[in-house]
């Protein structure tokens, strides 16, 4: 058994050594020329950072970013990914919640960087990347490692208005990029297109494809989302054989009309993730790449990444309804109802997943940590813990697992994992509201915010704009006199999707 992903990098490394690993528009490495240059990053790293402590690393997307995270793996650490382009006070909440020692961040986030709440060691990459390899302090360093040892955080929305730490091991990633590397055939004739953030749990896929099976990965410029023409020219100059993307990102090209020009040639595998797949959009896709191989994942950042897939073999319709399919190799599912009884068959329950990639927990945050990951109510002979997703789901006939939406009030918007409530917290922090409610619209896509209060939609865009992701800003805002209620005091949410539109 492999005790940590270097040694996949390691082997890797010596199998490609002169083969392209990644590549941005501007530059690229070789997989000789990466594993160099993270053991240079490790060894600086090693000089400011003790084994077992986490590192920040704010970078862009470019090649460096994934030589980053690995080098802070060389030094023993694990890394916390942190997109730069956030407000600035969500990065000082992610920065509080992981209060990493030491911080790596490119070149143009530096001056950025200085301006957050940090007072540990800002570390700037392009200052260390000619930094001699220690081969000695990195052997011991990687020694200091084990299959359980965390490898990343990587942070979602929080119900309580802070972000969550979710801690991923080195066992619970190679477990499932060898189990979907499995019904994808990833390879080393695999070219990836990356479409995820880097700092996103998606973008392990092109990340560790090409450490563990020899792929490459090319991280497509986030503009071209927007410009079909431009994308589908990228993926067909680049000779990009596989995609994983998120539902949004398969279906932009199609709804803007992409296949009208031209298509992606050369493709021959497509997964997508995080929300649920509108099947007039895949309809298209399957109509003009008929020999692809489509596969539906479902599963939480909790369960690394996806836990269950479903092959798309049959032709789609307009409302076809995609089922999220059976689990990976060593994920387990089981259904439970409210009372923590086994769910019977063919009746809706929570989805609940065990085995060996659940996460760690959320990075210093043991309450929540012990109420999400619970010994398996089913099992009172040995600890097994499982991890409630909040998702409801049921088996078909088939054997395939159907997804039936949302137990509380957490939502896939834009392929982000969003907690209404904290929606809610933020807007509450807004001078002049007083008492506000967040609703979802599935159908659009569009987040709503009814409040009461002297606000104006303005003040309180400008203030979500200031302080959250873009994905989390909302999108229609409604001023009410007052919020209605129910009997029992709590908001009629029913009466506020009347205000749908």
């Amino acid at each position: 058994m492999q005790t940590s992903v270097l040694e996949r990098l390691d082997a890797s490394a010596a199998a490609y050594a002169d083969k392209v690993m990644f590549k941005d528009p501007d530059s690229s490495l070789t997989f000789s020329q990466f594993d160099a240059l993270t053991r240079r990053i490790g060894t600086a790293l090693s000089r400011v950072a003790n084994a077992g402590e986490p590192v920040a690393v704010m970078s862009g997307r470019h090649v460096l970013t994934p030589a980053c995270y690995l080098g802070a793996v060389r030094a023993g650490c694990f890394y916390a990914p942190i997109d730069g382009d956030m407000p600035k006070a969500r990065l000082n909440q992610i920065l509080s919640v992981i209060q990493a020692p030491t911080m790596l961040v490119d070149q143009a986030h530096f001056e950025m960087a200085k301006t957050l709440d940090f007072d540990g060691t800002l570390v700037v990459l392009e200052e260390i990347m000619d930094t001699p390899a220690d081969e000695a302090v990195l052997s011991a360093r990687a020694a200091t490692l084990t299959c359980t040892s965390p490898l990343y955080v990587i942070f979602t929305s929080g119900s309580t208005g802070k972000p969550k730490g979710v801690i991923t091991s080195h066992l619970s990633l190679m477990t499932y990029i060898d189990s979907v590397s499995k019904v994808l055939d990833i390879n080393d004739t695999d070219i990836m297109g990356n479409q995820s953030p880097l700092d996103y749990i998606a973008a392990v896929r092109d990340i560790y494809f090409p450490i563990s099976r020899g792929a490459s990965t090319f991280i497509i410029p986030k503009n071209e989302f927007a410009v079909p023409t431009a994308l589908f020219g990228t993926l067909n100059r680049e000779k990009i054989t596989a995609l994983c993307w998120s539902v949004a990102g398969v279906e932009l090209p199609a709804k803007l009309g992409a296949f009208d020009e031209g298509k992606p040639e050369y493709l021959k595998k497509l997964c997508f993730s995080g929300s649920v797949m509108p099947c007039k959009y895949l309809k298209i896709w399957q109509e003009n790449l008929p020999d692809v191989l489509y596969v539906n994942q479902y599963g939480p950042t909790e369960a690394t990444a996806s836990c269950t897939y479903y092959v798309v073999r049959e032709r789609v319709e307009d409302d076809t309804v995609l089922p999220i399919g059976k689990p990976y190799d060593n994920y387990k599912i089981m259904l439970l109802s409210d009372d923590n009884t086994p769910t019977p068959d063919g009746e809706i329950g929570q989805i609940c997943v065990s085995g060996p990639i659940l996460a760690l927990g959320y990075y210093g945050n043991k309450e929540v940590t012990d109420a999400s990951f619970i010994q398996n109510p089913l099992n009172p002979n040995y600890r097994e813990l499982i991890y409630k997703t909040g998702d409801l789901g049921r088996w078909a006939e088939d054997g395939n697992l159907m997804f039936h939406g949302r137990m509380d009030r957490q939502i896939k918007h834009l392929g982000h994992r969003i907690e209404l409530g904290e929606i809610e917290e933020t807007a509450r922090k807004v001078e002049g509201v007083k008492d506000c409610c967040a609703l979802y619209h599935k159908e659009k896509a569009t987040l709503y915010l009814f409040y009461t209060g002297e606000a104006t939609s303005k003040e309180i865009v400008l203030y979500f704009r200031a302080n959250m992701p873009a994905f989390m800003v909302p999108r229609k805002l409604v001023n009410l006199e007052a919020l209605p209620a129910l009997p029992n005091g709590k908001t009629d949410m029913q009466t506020l999707k009347t205000y749908f539109k």
